[in-house]
């Protein structure tokens, strides 16, 4: 039986324990999308910590593809050359450093959460979203949108290609596709943003096209003993329209386990203020995980309020996901893991840093 502190190994690539820091946006680039010491501090915080995969923020693949001027981006060599030093640090405290590539679509260009302002960055700050079609997000003053036509969409895969090429010259040895929370690829595959009537539009089979795309060119560039993940929002949480459903998810995961993808990072929601989420207590999007891991037969990760290390355990031990992934809990605590190794007695599982000996 696996616990929190069973190795996982995926293709030939061993995570040393079931715990992983969640992306997490820290809005703190300088509007070029470049690493800065916050990054370092931040990831490398979490590895000292003990978690065993430390996953960066999304990373746009292009600049129009920041969800505001602060994000991080993954579209150039000085990109890579930017987060190099945080990898390699990450990778020095025995955690395995992983990247998620993202595009935000019609959610871009909006102000960071902390801001004096709120919604949409206008003026030079901002850009033109683009999206399935051109109907916006429905901010309260919303941005135009450009609908991606046959060149725009092959400039997208094209794009997430390069920046998997990009994060292995960095040293990622995990790549996540962001295909939730409302951003581009999510917006291709549920029937509440995507009414195109072409190759990419229409019934399941058109919608998810893209992101069964973007994640095979990820795979064709990420090396044969790396992992692949892919982010998606398990249900749109829309139940009085058609909407993307927990089904759909389980078949949509199948088919991208088919063209590569490692292990479904089961998350939700994001694709419209609309949206009615059914309580958010303890584990409250574990169950998504877990009908993915059996109905899909792939490996999962859950999320969703795992704050304990007797809730994180629980997740991993009763087969309900293949990792525990953490967001909140890590801000609030970057030593979560080395706590939990105490709590759950499993020492002997965890390095502690010399310099914190003292202090576990």
């Amino acid at each position: 039986m696996s616990d929190l502190f069973t190795p996982l190994t995926l293709r030939e690539t061993e995570i040393p324990n079931r715990v992983m820091v969640s992306p997490m946006c820290q809005y703190s680039c300088d509007g070029d999308g470049l690493a800065t010491d916050w990054h370092h501090v931040h990831l490398g915080s979490r590895a000292v910590g003990g978690a065993g995969i430390v996953m960066t923020e999304a990373a746009a693949v292009d600049s129009v593809g920041r969800i505001s001027p602060q994000d991080l981006g993954i579209w150039s060599q000085e990109h890579a050359d930017a987060l190099a030093p945080t990898v390699e640090f990450v990778r020095e405290q025995g955690s395995v450093p992983a990247i998620q590539l993202a595009h935000a679509g019609r959610k871009a260009a909006t102000h960071r959460p902390f801001a004096d302002e709120s919604g949409p960055v206008h003026g030079t700050e901002g850009w033109t979203p683009v999206g399935p079609t051109d109907v916006p997000y429905p901010h309260d003053d919303p941005h135009e949108v450009d609908a991606l036509d046959q060149a725009g969409i092959e400039a997208v895969i094209e794009d997430f290609r390069r920046a998997a090429e990009l994060s292995l010259d960095a040293g990622f040895e995990i790549a996540e596709v962001h295909g939730a929370h409302g951003y581009l690829l999510h917006e291709f595959y549920s029937p509440v943003t995507n009414t195109r009537e072409d190759d990419y539009g229409g019934d399941y089979a058109g919608r998810t096209r893209l992101i069964r795309e973007v994640t095979a060119a990820v795979r064709e560039v990420w090396p044969d003993d790396r992992p692949v993940f892919v982010r998606l929002s398990a249900t749109d949480w829309l139940p009085d329209r058609e909407s993307w459903t927990v089904d759909d998810t389980v078949r949509l995961s199948a088919d991208l386990k088919e063209v590569g993808a490692d292990l479904v990072d089961v998350s939700g929601g994001g694709i419209h203020p609309d949206q009615r989420i059914p309580g958010t207590g303890a584990h409250y999007q574990v169950p998504y995980a877990e009908r993915v891991r059996s109905e899909a037969d792939v490996r999962t990760g859950a999320v969703g309020k795992i704050t304990t290390p007797e809730g994180a355990d629980e997740v991993v031990r009763n087969g309900r996901a293949d990792l525990a992934i953490l967001a909140r809990e890590h801000l609030r605590d970057p030593y979560f893991t080395l706590h939990a190794a105490k709590e759950l007695d499993r020492m002997e599982a965890v390095t502690v840093p010399g310099q914190y000996e003292r202090g576990i």
